[in-house]
């Protein structure tokens, strides 16, 4: 199958793929613990059943079982040497059974690995890793890629680029949310819908996870953003425990009824995951096969994006400032900390610009004495985990560019590509491989335009060869080169002119360097404020500009104000009084107090330097604020009890209010552990009152560790005795651990729904072995009934509320 082909069955009708195999091969026997491929091919009549059935119930496209498969997670079961002929064998099965004119896609999903620099796995191995299993696949044959029950954007876009970069066969991708709506990272369905279609996906959409009802906003906000059909393959509803077995209830019926619903809201590929079955199916292909098809809407989204947030960039919008301060150009003592390998300041002028009101943030290593390339990648993972702005990746170089663009978990903004013949379309086809935007600037190899009709001419040519590779032109920004008006005194005009011809004849968007404009002039502050209200009145999108310069940040919002811009006084209204400090302290008080609690920016507001860079995430900076204070005489405890803890508290808040994400809180609790290991030594010969034991797994059968990782480490930061057993432990080697050290407290994980039963028989065994330590529970696929039913003692859904659980457990039982 061709990506036109798999376009065409789209433009025909609605589309049905199959329903879920891992809880119909438990009805046939397959057991909990085993490779589910190796007892696929040790029992190729199960799954071949379960296929015929699905295709027999109207399933166009059905997927062949490799979706563990892959080198990472074959090793879980020293079975990685036998990947190749493992996926051939599991791919050959599927295509035994397949009818004429139906279709076998190759199925690929999570390695259950943590990448950097949340994990140890980068980015580069990970997508070797998938290159390994695709090219296995390829050498059996299928007809497209399904990307599936993915929780990380960042994985997505590695499955996707080892497929691309060795086919170029359709590719559908799918990711399972959190109830927040989210990803276990604090992606949401629009952003990663508008990340991946700009890779070249064919189909995006949601798995797993819920049943079809809690479906229904998440693919509705993916409607408004799509380019590209959008696939649903809902649960059959919630698992309820029944007689010691997890159990889907939901009726094809009612499966139908409420998948209906997908179908109006925008989904055009349908299927089944957890629960579902052939009858499910069949009654979808029943209900929905003779519906209108969706038109596919070709629409130009101008958008950049980080791993948890959109920025539109707006033809007519509030005026925006890309902050320009990650730039080491003039800065001595920033040159002097990149040379000597720390990112510190990186991520100060990160999180400053975040704070000052910044909307993109534009990140350049160019300088002497260091590698920029590795500089720029380092960069890119401390900025991705420190603030959610999305990034303008600034280099001329192209290599740079392009490792930069690799790894950048999102839809950057390219800075920038010209018109010199040696660059331009290899900076273009890295802009199309990578789904990016870009700035076009108005230069060649014989450097600056004449005139602005050369001018002009540079920008369209840019513009045609972007159109030919296959970009649109509203995937570019023009740069209106400002030159300094101390040496040309059209300057200033020639930019007007540029920024009109953009806006009302290209209909783009512009930005411009700024400070350029006063370049040798005294009090340039002014000349550069004058400069820039006048540009927005013409039109002007965005500037490359520090964000810390009030009267610059002022005058804009002022600007949009008196043009009547949409939400334009509302912003200016909010800002800080700047008359006196007096006022502004005042202002400032108040825009905090109206703010609705709690936020990024002034959740460090009287909190002491060892609390701050725990709340911040500063590896690099505790130890030494910890033993400044170790210096000067304070009590190891207190350090623990008045700045760690108060600093994780302030974490696990803003986790709680969903102003952090998992990479937020990894990067809390991975600075306070370094603090707790450079205190513990302190504390040994010290008399103190030690904490809860904890013993911590992941069940039998499931070897997905994440959430459970982050678990044990929040309570070690909270002083708890934590003894991790790991993942795929057995019920018996649980309890006989809490046992012999008298644990109080149990705690268990599992992701998966056929593995979460195996809690109920940690729960009953330590019943029958007399262990009286509290069981708590979590896990994606677990909820608080799921507790109830079993008789666990606790559930949090998250780490921070495990931690809260464990506390109040243990007042409760002190």
């Amino acid at each position: 199958m061709t990506r036109n082909d798999f376009r065409q069955l789209l433009e025909k009708r609605t589309v049905f793929i199959d329903g879920a195999t891992g809880t119909e091969l438990q009805k046939r026997g397959m057991p909990a613990g085993v490779c589910p491929e190796k007892w696929i091919l040790d029992n190729p009549w199960a799954i071949q059943e379960i296929q015929k059935a699905y295709y027999e119930a109207g399933s166009d496209i059905v997927l062949a079982p490799t979706f563990t498969a892959s080198p990472i997670k074959l090793a879980e079961y020293g079975l990685e040497d036998d990947m190749v002929e493992m996926n051939r064998g599991l791919i050959r099965l599927t295509r035994q059974v397949a009818p004429e004119g139906k279709f076998v896609a190759a199925d690929i999903s999570m390695t259950g690995k943590q990448l950097y620099p949340l994990g140890d796995l980068m980015f580069e191995d990970l997508v070797d890793c998938y290159k390994a299993q695709v090219e296995a696949i390829l050498l059996e044959g299928v007809d497209l890629f399904v990307v599936e029950t993915m929780m990380s954007l960042q994985e997505c876009r590695a499955a996707v680029l080892a497929i691309k970069e060795l086919c170029d066969l359709p590719i559908i991708v799918s990711l399972t949310y959190n109830p927040d709506g989210k990803t276990l990272y604090g992606t949401s369905p629009d952003t990663a819908t508008i990340v991946l279609q700009s890779m070249g996906v064919d189909c995006v959409g949601m798995n797993c996870s819920t049943g079809p009802d809690a479906m229904l906003e998440l693919v509705q906000q993916m409607a408004k953003v799509a380019t590209v059909p959008i696939i649903v393959k809902p649960n059959a509803g919630l698992p309820e425990l029944e007689n010691g077995k997890t159990v889907y209830k939901m009726t094809p019926e009612e499966f139908t009824d409420a998948s209906e619903k997908l179908y109006e809201a925008g989904a055009s590929l349908f299927g089944g995951c957890c629960g579902s079955t052939p009858d499910h199916i069949r009654a979808l292909v029943s209900r929905l096969k003779d519906k209108p098809v969706h038109e596919i809407i070709d629409r130009p989204l101008r958008v950049v994006t980080s791993e948890r947030k959109n920025t539109w960039i707006d033809l007519d919008g509030p005026f925006m400032v890309i902050g320009e301060r990650i730039n080491p150009t003039g800065k001595k003592k920033f040159q002097e900390t990149l040379k000597n390998g720390s990112l510190s300041m990186v991520v100060d002028f990160a999180r400053e610009q975040e704070e000052r009101g910044a909307n993109i943030l534009d990140v350049n290593m160019g300088m002497n004495g260091i590698d920029e390339k590795q500089m720029m990648i380092d960069s890119i993972y401390e900025v991705t985990s420190a603030v959610d702005l999305p990034l303008c990746l600034d280099t001329s170089h192209v290599d740079v560019m392009e490792a930069a663009l690799r790894i950048y978990p999102g839809r950057a903004l390219i800075n920038s590509i010209s018109a010199e013949e040696e660059k331009m379309i290899p900076m273009l086809k890295l802009a199309k491989k990578y789904g990016a935007m870009f700035i076009t600037l108005p230069l060649s190899g014989a450097g600056l335009p004449k005139d602005i009709e050369e001018k002009k001419q540079h920008i369209n040519t840019v513009l045609t060869n972007a159109v030919e590779l296959g970009l649109k032109k509203e995937d570019a920004v023009v740069d209106v080169l400002v030159q300094t008006v101390g040496a040309e005194g059209t300057a200033g005009l020639q930019c007007f002119e540029t920024i009109e011809y953009c806006k009302y004849e290209l209909e783009l968007p512009t930005v411009c360097g700024l400070s350029n404009i006063s370049f040798g002039m005294p009090n340039r502050q002014f000349v550069n404020t004058t400069y820039l209200t006048i540009a927005v009145s013409k039109g002007l999108t965005m500037a490359i500009a520090n964000p810390n310069q009030e009267m610059l940040m002022y005058c804009a919002a002022a600007a949009d104000t008196l043009m009547n811009k949409a939400g334009a006084l509302e912003k200016y209204s909010s800002l800080p009084v700047v008359e006196t400090k007096a006022a502004t302290a005042s202002a400032g008080a108040g825009a905090q107090a109206s703010g609705g609690g709690l936020s990024v920016a002034n959740a460090c507001d009287g909190v002491s330097p060892i609390a701050e860079c725990v709340i911040k995430g500063k590896k690099d900076q505790i130890v030494s604020e910890i033993q400044k204070v170790l210096d000067e005489g304070m009590d190891p405890q207190v350090i623990i009890e008045e700045h760690l803890i108060k600093g994780i508290n302030v974490v696990g808040e803003l986790y709680d209010k969903k102003k952090y994400f998992l990479p937020q809180l990894i990067a809390g609790a991975n600075a306070m552990e370094l603090g707790m290991k450079h205190i513990e030594p302190l504390l040994a010969s010290a008399d103190g009152e030690s904490k809860a034991t904890i013993v911590i797994a992941t069940v039998e059968g499931d070897i997905h560790d994440i959430g459970k990782n982050l678990v044990a480490l929040m309570l070690k930061n909270y002083g708890y005795n934590v003894i991790d057993l790991g993942k795929d432990v057995p019920a018996e080697t649980i309890i006989d651990k809490a046992v012999e050290v008298n644990a109080d407290i149990i705690g268990l994980s599992a992701l998966m729904t056929t593995t979460m039963m195996r809690m109920d028989d940690v729960v009953k065994l330590a019943k029958e072995k007399g262990c009286h330590a509290q069981i708590i529970i979590g896990g994606a696929c677990i909820n608080e009934s799921f507790k109830d039913e079993i008789n666990a003692d606790g559930y949090s859904a998250d780490a921070a509320e495990a931690v809260k659980l464990v506390q109040n457990l243990m007042t409760k039982f002190a």
